[in-house]
């Protein structure tokens, strides 16, 4: 099914998983899926391109198709780095998601790393406006940035870049990760502003620990609140707490953001079914979902 038609009827939850790495096996990764959506029942499921700029593309395939071909009937959304790449690539790539039932890309430009100069696309607006002129039935997704992209000069240019996204023809956005709601907040009054019509799915990330928070937020360009910085103060070096204090807050956030009306709860889970099942759950109880 398309993510695009989904939004258009109701308000989702979605998680995120990313494909084999190390000795993290495809069997694995497909195992873990299965896991997830018996646990949680998304509405779609994304799998992840690369990390750092070296990815897999058929293991990324490949899981997305088992989730699309599952008995829950979960939705898929297959994600697509162009730097690096030539539009044969992103042709192959394509097609070989509509032949195994993957009905959904997130667009994405992905990180600058040797070897991954511009080829046929310099932008994800590039690459978005290619996808929906060559293979129209695929529902093509972007990203979005609260805070800004950490290479814009500042958030009149992101919003500007942004635009050009939505123009060339993305069918909806997903936020990139952060700790102040506020900022989606005050970034969804900027879109509105900019005629921004498209859904955008909020993206929230529980950390598990003081050090993968800090490589996120260092990473992305997100901001860590007082308040976080004082409960990962308070849990100290305890793993446990850690990880509690970062389930917590998170709940915290997506209670808030279901109360204030978004049209999506994007889960970034790190693979974790823990994670997964606990935001689950909160949202639950605070009726964004049905138990």
């Amino acid at each position: 099914m398309r993510i695009r038609d989904i939004l258009d009827r109701k308000q989702t939850f979605s998680l995120e998983i990313f494909p084999p790495k190390g000795d993290f096996s495809v069997e694995t990764a497909k195992g873990l899926a299965d896991q997830i959506m018996a646990q949680t029942q998304p509405d779609w499921i994304s799998v992840t391109f690369s990390a750092g700029g070296s990815g897999n593309s058929q293991n990324t395939i490949a899981i997305s198709s088992q989730i699309a071909q599952s008995e829950a009937q979960t939705t898929s959304l297959a994600h697509l780095t162009c730097l690096g790449s030539s539009k044969k690539d992103v042709d192959a790539y394509a097609a070989a998601c509509e032949e195994q039932g993957v009905q959904n890309i997130l667009a994405l430009r992905g990180d600058h790393a040797p070897g991954r100069e511009v080829i046929d696309f310099e932008y994800a607006s590039d690459l978005v406006a290619y996808l929906k002129e060559t293979h129209p039935q695929i529902c093509v997704g972007g990203a979005c940035y609260p805070e800004g992209h950490v290479e814009s000069a500042d958030l009149d240019e992101d919003i500007r870049n942004l635009k050009k996204k939505v123009d060339a023809g993305v069918d909806f956005l997903v936020t990139q990760l952060f700790f102040n709601n506020e900022d989606f907040y005050r970034f969804r009054d900027r879109c509105n502003r900019a005629r921004i019509k498209v859904p955008i799915v909020v993206g929230i990330m529980p950390f598990t620990s003081t050090k993968q928070i800090q490589r996120m937020a260092f990473n992305c360009g997100a901001s860590i609140p007082a308040k976080v910085i004082k409960r990962l103060v308070a849990a100290g070096d305890d793993l446990d707490a850690q990880r509690r204090a970062g389930t917590e807050y998170a709940c915290e956030q997506l209670e808030d953001l279901a109360k204030n009306g978004v049209d999506g709860l994007h889960i970034y889970s790190m693979n974790k079914p823990q994670v997964a099942a606990d935001t689950h759950d909160c949202l639950v109880s605070c009726g964004y979902l049905k138990a």
